[in-house]
């Protein structure tokens, strides 16, 4: 891939989903790039960028935010995070009148938010509580998989016995065994596509928590101050954000204070 042409995808990226691609990067980009035009039957660069802007439905974009985007998860990743939630809840929900709204801003194929789910439905058993979960992701790819979720054996990590018993069902063949999210919990998560390079977001109800991890790394400093004052705008007082062990939010001013290292609180 020539550099002029490496600049001209690092501007469109950046300008469609604020991921600031760093100029090392040239040869992941060529490589992602590469297996889309394999598909279409394209062999040179330029052509597929020709292709990709001359595409006026965006979908073509869709399909090359797919294969830019990196999508790392796990089931019960950065463990803390949950740990202090479940300690929250029971008493957001006497306080919030028994309505609950979380968000999974980065939810990759869903193990997150199914985390989320499972976390909650035993932290608020036994109580009337109305609760969802909003999940979204950029990429449409790891949203059709996440809906579906169903799992391989290998991506079951963290997922001790009990909880395996209790939230999933075996499905697939004889030889390739798979399992799936059980209805009651996949119908309390709601996956969207939302882009978080371009709010505002049209969202009708406060959250009550944000779990926005690992991420914001791929922003520059401008996209990271946007999306935090959206966050900050739609939390309820008292509301929390989380975000990746590795990531702060210093440097960034925001009405969010800090509760531990990668906890933030709206308000009080």
């Amino acid at each position: 891939m020539e550099a002029v042409v490496f600049e001209q995808f690092r501007t469109l990226i950046y300008d469609a989903s604020g991921i600031a691609l760093q100029a090392n990067k040239e040869a992941l980009v060529a490589a992602r790039v590469a297996k889309r035009m394999r598909r279409l039957g394209i062999d040179r660069y330029e052509t597929y960028l020709d292709h990709v802007t001359a595409d006026r439905s965006g979908e073509e974009l869709v399909h090359l935010l797919d294969a830019i985007s990196t999508n790392v998860t796990s089931f019960f990743r950065e463990s803390t995070h949950f740990d202090l939630l479940a300690k929250l809840v029971p008493q957001w929900a006497a306080e919030r009148g028994g309505k609950l709204r979380f968000w999974s801003a980065a939810c990759s194929s869903g193990e997150e938010p199914y985390t989320l789910a499972m976390v909650l439905d035993r932290a608020l058993e036994g109580r009337a509580v109305d609760w969802k979960i909003l999940a979204t992701d950029i990429s449409t790819r790891v949203l059709e998989k996440a809906a579906a979720g169903v799992y391989e054996p290998a991506r079951m990590g963290g997922i001790t016995p009990d909880l395996r018993a209790r939230y999933f069902s075996s499905c697939g063949g004889r030889d390739e065994r798979l399992y799936q999210v059980v209805p009651e919990l996949r119908q309390r998560v709601l996956f969207r596509r939302i882009n978080l390079a371009t709010p505002p977001f049209p969202f009708k109800n406060q959250l009550d928590a944000v779990f926005c991890r690992n991420v914001m790394i791929y922003f520059d400093a401008a996209t990271r101050g946007r999306l935090v004052d959206e966050i900050a705008r739609h939390l309820r007082p008292g509301g929390y954000l989380f975000v990746g062990h590795a990531e702060s939010l210093t440097g960034l001013p925001t009405a969010l204070r800090t509760v531990q290292p990668s906890v933030y609180c709206h308000g009080r």
